[in-house]
């Protein structure tokens, strides 16, 4: 791996079934890189829309950084993200099928540019929340019975 993860959405995850992902670089002013560096970001309830052939983050939190004066940036403004324009209109023509967002997973430096992480996604049902739950835990439940057994042997 050749990037430093600043942050991650886990709840997406959870939350969605992802399709795809992609990676698009964030359009950013230099409190909010050097808040960005100091892992001061959340993600949570962010999203991205196409909008006038523009690709945009919204909701995403960067607190304003300490050292910072009258020039320090507004925390949840919107951001733009640099995509090339065929994948931005090929992203918009998949968001209009019915149910698809897209959702930032995660926010890293990638050699000194910050990137995000976005998946094209489906929201998922509680009944497959719980389903992802229960696989999980008949998972979590093989592997602990195949340690004992292990040790038995």
């Amino acid at each position: 791996m050749n990037h430093k993860t600043v942050t991650e959405n886990r709840r997406a995850r959870h939350e969605y079934h992802i399709i795809e992902i992609y990676e698009a670089g964030l359009a950013l002013t230099g409190t909010e890189v050097k808040s960005l560096r100091a892992g001061r970001v959340n993600l949570q309830d962010s999203f991205a829309r196409v909008d006038n052939a523009e690709l945009l983050l919204y909701n995403m939190h960067i607190s304003p950084y300490d050292q910072g004066n009258q020039f320090n940036h507004e925390p949840k403004r919107t951001r733009k993200l640099l995509m090339h324009k065929a994948e931005i209109l090929r992203l918009l023509g998949k968001t209009r099928e019915k149910g698809l967002a897209l959702i930032p997973l995660k926010v890293y430096f990638k050699r000194g540019i910050a990137k995000v992480e976005l998946a094209l996604a489906r929201g998922k049902k509680l009944y497959d929340r719980r389903d992802d739950i229960a696989a999980r835990d008949a998972r979590r439940e093989m592997d602990r019975a195949m340690k004992v057994r292990s040790r038995l042997q």
